[in-house]
Order: C-alpha cells, then structure tokens, then sequence
C-alpha cells in the first residue's frame, strides 16, 4: 500500500447541529516529487472504479484508531471531480471528532491524505542527466482511507472546516495548485 499526503485547505461545514470536514485527498495533473526517487502525476478518472463500491474509512492522520467516518456507514462521501477526489466526514460526536473538528477550524490542521494500491500505471525514463523518471498513476484498484493529516505532502489537497453560511460556496480553483509529496514506501522506491 502507497499513501500520498497533500497539502489542501480541510473545511468543517456546520449546519445545525451537523459538522462535516470538507476536502481533497488528491488533485489531478499535478506533478510532485516522491522521496527523491521519482516524480509522480495521478491522471483524472484515476479513483473512478475504485470509490463506486469501496469501503473507504475516514483517518485522521492513517491511524486505524482514528476512525472519523466510513463510506459504508454513510458517513462519508467520496466523489471524483475534474479537481481530484473529494472527501466529506460527518466526525463523530467523541472527543476525536470533535477534536479534530476544532483543530481545523483553528487551521492547524490544513492537509489531507489518501492510502491506496496502484491497478495501473505508466513510467516515463528521465530523458536529461539529473531528472527523475516520471510515473503516472492511471487507475487505482484499492483505496483504503483518506482524511485529514497533521503533515501533508501534496501542498495541494485540502480540510477545511466551514460554517453553514459557508456551504453554499464552491471549493476554489486555487485548492488545486502545486503538488509536493514527502512519502514513499521504501520498499516501492527500491524497486524503480
């Protein structure tokens, strides 16, 4: 398994008494760095077969022990955009969820995440002395949790916390930027 962190803005959305945590775990097109072993884009369609059935946990920060929502339980949504996936949690009304909550409202916790396996992909050989292969990531097969993390690695990903008069509102463009990944399985690394 992969997991990719990406450094977009978390929102929680408050309507009523219902909190929701907002965000992008990946962004389309977008080339980053993986551990100075490679560059990496993720295509658009990438996540299309893997969230129409999957049971995809909400994590805060990969932990099995932070559970925050499930797709299977409804409470979590995934949907792929023209952006990249888009993630929505209902956290729980525990000390966790509301502590996490609370968190990215202050704007200490900014970025999300994604853990995953690859079904399909395409790698691109360095053409000048110095760069890095390239790898495009076409399908993914199993995606196992997204959510927000204390330390994102794609600078473009998002958690926001946003008030009910916020959730009229359309996640802005600019959530999309740069790409810059920190992580990588060694063990994938090595392989390349």
């Amino acid at each position: 398994m992969e997991v990719r962190m990406v450094h977009e803005p978390v929102q929680m959305r408050i309507e009523g008494e219902t909190r929701t945590l907002d965000g992008y775990a990946a962004v389309f097109s977008r080339e980053t760095v993986i551990g100075d072993y490679f560059r990496e884009t993720i295509a658009p369609g990438a996540f299309a077969s893997a969230v129409k059935d999957a049971d995809v946990r909400g994590l805060f920060n990969h932990d099995p022990n932070h559970v925050l929502g499930r797709t299977a339980s409804g409470t979590m949504r995934l949907v792929e955009d023209k952006t990249g996936l888009r993630y929505s949690i209902d956290p729980p009304d525990t000390s966790l969820g509301r502590d996490v909550a609370t968190l990215v409202e202050r704007g200490d916790i900014t970025g999300s995440s994604f853990g995953f396996t690859v079904k399909r992909d395409s790698w691109t050989r360095a053409t000048v002395p110095g760069e890095l292969p390239l790898r495009t990531i076409e399908e993914v097969e199993w995606l196992r949790d997204v959510g927000p993390v204390t330390f994102p690695a794609y600078e473009e990903t998002t958690v926001q916390a946003r008030s009910a008069a916020d959730a009229v509102r359309v996640v802005p463009a600019a959530m999309a930027a740069n790409v810059a990944a920190s992580y990588v399985d060694i063990a994938d690394a090595e392989s390349l």
